[in-house]
């Protein structure tokens, strides 16, 4: 994911960006932070096992 932040704002920086790499590091960066997220635990989480029981 740093890489890929680091790659989109690299391609910021150029006098002649290209789109695509930009586009394609946004959604590597979006992926990865899905993972990410997925991997966190819900606050409610607790709560939401105690409800169901």
């Amino acid at each position: 994911m740093i890489i890929a932040i680091l790659i989109a704002l690299y391609e910021q920086s150029c006098t002649d960006k290209n789109v695509y790499i930009t586009i394609v590091a946004i959604v590597v960066f979006m992926i990865g932070m899905m993972q990410l997220s997925a991997k966190t635990p819900s606050k409610n989480q607790d709560k939401e096992e105690q409800d169901a029981e």
